[in-house]
Formats: structure tokens, sequence, C-alpha cells
């Protein structure tokens, strides 16, 4: 599949495209020294950090938690730098980045079957990485929280350079993934943010109920999809990184939504306890929390 471009998209910012000459370690760099000011200074990122870390790991000691959240924001300021060279660099530089993948047999697999498959990436590595690599290698349509202002369009073209086709979290847009699924091709989704009020159902995520996304679930069961996760790790002294396909907790397919909800956290946390230095623990995941419960659990 060859890049995507438009006459009409306006151009990048000059700061990203200067950004996007850089080589991967000196993006890397970059954003080591922003994850670790992230961490040192008294920001909302390391206080959520902190406090999920210190919830859902309770059984670890004091100076493992701090070396992971620690670590974490590191990832964090790396996976934004990145992405400068990941939406903006030479397509070929960053096709070289990916070095090994592992289960793609997986998801070949599913789409010979002319059924479809839903791609959930969590934010746990390099989650925009992996989005470019399914894009150059099949059609693909992804759900996207449009953005504000002259960020959407930065966004968007970035997310869509390998031909990846993007809709919004509408009404709309999942009527878009549902046609993309009956018609044999992927969708792409981020299984792992607080979805609106409506969409989505309470679920237990390290112990703490989490109020999850019930749209996986339903693509599902409506399209009879199989459901895959797909993870890029992040490698040391930016090396690149290693993609691996594997498949979602069958009982995502339940039609009952919590038992579908409860499948899809259990998936997710598997992945993130492999790998919980590169997982986005400064989201505030548990923001909505079920009626009765005080709202305010991040004053705490």
């Amino acid at each position: 599949m060859t890049e995507s471009t438009s006459d009409a998209e306006p151009a990048p910012p000059r700061w990203l495209r200067l950004l996007a000459r850089l080589p991967l370690p000196a993006l890397h760099a970059l954003g080591t020294l922003a994850g670790w000011l992230l961490w040192y200074l008294p920001t909302a990122q390391r206080t959520r950090t902190r406090l999920h870390l210190s919830r859902c790991f309770p059984d670890w000691g004091r100076r493992r938690r701090r070396r992971v959240g620690r670590r974490s924001l590191v990832h964090l300021g790396r996976a934004f730098a990145e992405s400068a060279l990941l939406w903006f660099g030479p397509a070929d530089r960053v096709r070289r980045l990916v070095r090994r993948v592992e289960g793609e047999s997986l998801w070949r697999e599913a789409l010979a079957a002319g059924r479809g498959v839903v791609l959930m990436t969590p934010h746990l590595g390099s989650w925009e990485l992996a989005g470019l690599y399914c894009a150059d290698r099949a059609p693909i349509t992804s759900l996207y929280k449009p953005q504000k202002g002259s960020l959407d369009a930065v966004i968007k073209r970035g997310r869509e350079r390998f031909g990846a086709r993007l809709v919004p979290s509408t009404g709309g847009g999942v009527r878009a993934l549902l046609r993309t699924l009956r018609a044999g091709e992927s969708v792409g989704i981020l299984p792992d943010q607080d979805p609106p009020r409506g969409s989505g159902e309470f679920a237990p995520l390290f112990g703490i109920v989490a109020h999850t996304p019930v749209l996986p679930g339903r693509l599902v069961t409506r399209a009879g999809a199989p459901a895959l996760f797909v993870v890029a790790e992040r490698l040391p002294r930016g090396r690149g990184f290693a993609l691996r396909f594997e498949r979602a907790p069958e009982a995502m397919a339940d039609p009952d939504p919590a038992v579908a909800a409860t499948a899809l956290n259990e998936g997710l946390e598997r992945l993130v306890r492999r790998l919980p230095e590169q997982y986005y623990w400064s989201y505030a995941r548990y923001r909505r929390r079920p009626p009765g419960e005080r709202g305010d659990w991040y004053r705490h």
C-alpha cells in the first residue's frame, strides 16, 4: 500500500516537520526529558499515575511503583515525540522501525474467512505505530475522537497517511464500522478509554470497576467478527518496535454487555501486566464512577 496524500490537506506545522527529520533515538531523548519533567514537577499526570499504581498494584512495594510510574511518564513523552516521525517522516523510515512481528497470521486467517476483524490497540507502547502498520497492509477503518482546532487536521492526516480511513466517534462512525466489518475488512478501536455516559458498562479492571466501552463487544456480536489485540512494544535505545497480535477473550462475543466488557478488561489487564512501564497510567481511566459511588475519586 502506498502513502496517502491530498493536496487539499493543510501542511503540518513547520516544527513538526523539523522533528520528523530527527532519528528515533533523538526523539526518544526529547521524550525522556519531557517525561522526567512530568514526574518531578507537581503535574496532574504524576498525581494520576501514582494514584493508579497504588490502587491497581497494592501488593507492589513503594519503590517498584515509583520506578514503573516514572518510566510510564517517560514512555508517554516518547509516544508524543515519536508521533512527528511516525506521522510525517519518510515512509520507508517508518516501515523500517518495525523490527519483528508476532501473530500476524491470526489477522490474515481472520481476514481470509471474510468476516472482518476488530483490531483493538490499547494505550500501550506505540499505539500510533500499531495503527500505521495495520493500515499499510490491509484496508482499515478506525474510530477516533475529533479534536478542537488545527490539531484535528494534523492527527487525521498523520493517522491516515498509509491509507487508513478515520471515522468520528458518533453514531454515523459506528455504522461505518459495521459496514466495514460486513465487507470483510478490519476496523480499529482504542478499547481502554472512558466512553460517554450511556456507551459503557462498569466492569472490573485491576480489581477496580471502570466504565468500559461496550462498542467492541457489540461489533463482535453484530458482525460475527473475531477480535484481536495488537500492541507495538517500544524497544530500548530507540531501536524501533516489536508488534504482537493476539486473540481477545472469547467471552467478548457474549450478548450480555457486562460479560463482554469484563472479558475485554481481562484481556487488557493481561497485556498491561506484561508491559506496565509502557502503559498510559496518567489517563483518568476511573473518572466515571458507578451510581451511588462518590464522583471525586481523583481527589483522594
